[in-house]
């Protein structure tokens, strides 16, 4: 856990590519896409039944080591909208264990915009919480601080001959977009024109590292 400042509020990037907010005790994380391999499945192609659980042992583990007393989930945390009603049995109660002992908000995005099933919690579109805007895809007409999710951001690098992909943090100076936080999810450029489009101008990819902060300039 790396702490950092944005637009004044003190934040921590984990490696596995949550955010924690220390003044408010808690876990930020995008992209979920909880139930993907069963969508896919439906639709004839067959892919490891896993991912849901996976990612919420993941989110399970974060919950406990830093003890937060909040979760906000920043879009697209299900798949479809049907999502939560697809969850295997024990994925099922490990998101309901999540959403029992925080204070959990769905943030929708544009795969679960009508979320039928949110398994606990507190569904919202988008919100303002303590000078931050927290919505799934960054608004560039907005000036306002926000964190965000959506594009999945990726940083690809070339390393003594060896071609090297992390998920990361994409930051500018009111834009903080989130990796995704999924087993079973790909990821975009970070320097693609859609996310530079979205955040402005001077942006960076973030990628935490054991104690440090690695940040790369990232060209329009």
């Amino acid at each position: 856990m790396v702490r950092f400042s944005f637009c004044g509020v003190e934040l921590a990037a984990l490696t596995a590519g949550a955010l924690y907010w220390p003044a408010r005790d808690a876990l930020l994380v995008a992209d979920l896409h909880l139930e993907k391999a069963s969508w896919f499945a439906g639709r004839g192609q067959m892919l490891p039944p896993y991912d849901s659980i996976a990612t919420l042992t993941e989110l399970t583990a974060i919950r406990e080591a830093t003890q937060a007393r909040e979760i906000w989930c920043l879009g697209d945390s299900f798949h479809d909208r049907a999502g939560c009603t697809r969850l295997p049995a024990d994925a099922r109660a490990r998101l309901l264990d999540l959403t029992a002992v925080t204070r959990w908000t769905w943030i929708t995005g544009n795969h679960d915009a009508a979320l039928s099933d949110p398994c606990g919690g507190m569904v919202r579109d988008e919100v303002e919480v303590d000078g931050l805007v927290l919505r799934h895809e960054a608004d560039p007409a907005d000036p306002r601080p926000e964190l965000s999710g959506h594009f999945h951001p990726k940083l690809r690098l070339s390393l003594r001959g060896r071609h090297v992909a992390r998920r990361c943090f994409v930051a500018s100076g009111t834009k903080l977009i989130l990796p995704a936080f999924g087993a079973l999810t790909g990821g975009m450029d970070a320097d693609d024109p859609v996310i530079l489009r979205a955040v402005g101008a001077r942006a960076q990819a973030l990628v935490p590292v054991e104690d440090r902060l690695l940040r790369f300039p990232l060209a329009a």
